[in-house]
């Protein structure tokens, strides 16, 4: 299935009405290119089973759950003990933040077992801002807090990790535009160039974009976009490689 880059362009206000335009118009999803079709073994995904781990990574809708659905995020430590990340073509397409973005961790079947979180800023390079660079596909989301908690209080959190190259067992978990619950792939990281990386595992279809991927530290090294915003079918994903530029980015949005 097909994936298009979202196209840049001047910015447009961001509406659910938008939102719904652009899922439809370029898939703003999680999926990967075979590039190695026909090679033996591949990987696959499987549902992921509730816990932990698993309950910090969750959908992204506009206003509410009944709302559009656009793509995974995930909690990373902060000082706040209230930021997500996921990739900046999720929560700024076309270099504009989305309005209205709450997220749900651990959504299932139409539940919401931890509360939806409502974002209150979107924190992108003002790269992506300006071209929507591939290399710049990564935001993070500052969530406001329910009943006094913070969203890492409720769930946990992943820690927040760059520069440890390519070559790393991970899991990878999320969203399915067309399941209600999520999935996961345990896999390995292999470079696609000096900006990119990739993982192989069959099943990241639309919605995925934004997936974290986890080390068995519970390190968040990559989020599903980048080259061809995740990738063009699903059996190949991409991220942008984490970085020192990617760390000053992560300090900005932990700062604010």
């Amino acid at each position: 299935m097909p994936r298009t880059s979202l196209r840049s362009g001047p910015p447009s206000p961001a509406t659910a009405a938008g939102v719904l335009v652009l899922l439809l118009a370029a898939a703003v999803t999680g999926c990967g290119s075979a590039e190695q079709a026909g090679a033996p073994e591949q990987a696959v995904a499987d549902p992921a089973p509730s816990g932990p781990a698993t309950d910090r990574v969750g959908a992204l809708f506009v206003e509410d759950t009944g709302g559009a659905r656009v793509c995974t995020a995930s909690v990373v430590h902060s000082p706040g003990r209230n930021l997500l990340i996921t990739a900046a073509h999720c929560a700024a397409p076309e270099g504009v933040p989305l309005d209205d973005l709450v997220f749900a961790p651990g959504y299932r079947n139409g539940l919401t077992p931890h509360g939806t979180w409502p974002v209150t800023a979107v924190t992108v390079d003002p790269a992506w801002e300006g071209g929507q660079d591939e290399d710049d596909d990564v935001a993070f989301l500052t969530v406001g807090p329910l009943d006094g908690r913070q969203v890492e209080d409720e769930v946990g959190s992943g820690a927040f990790a760059a520069g440890l190259g390519t070559g790393q067992e991970v899991t990878v978990t999320g969203y399915p535009n067309a399941g209600e619950a999520p999935i996961t792939c345990r896999t390995r990281t292999s470079a696609r160039s000096a900006t990119q990386q990739r993982f192989d595992c069959a099943g990241f279809t639309d919605g995925t974009s934004g997936s974290p991927w986890v080390t068995d530290a519970g390190q968040v090294i990559g989020v599903i976009g980048g080259y061809q915003a995740g990738g063009a079918s699903p059996d190949t994903s991409y991220s942008v490689a984490f970085d020192a530029h990617v760390a000053d980015l992560y300090r900005r949005a932990a700062a604010d």
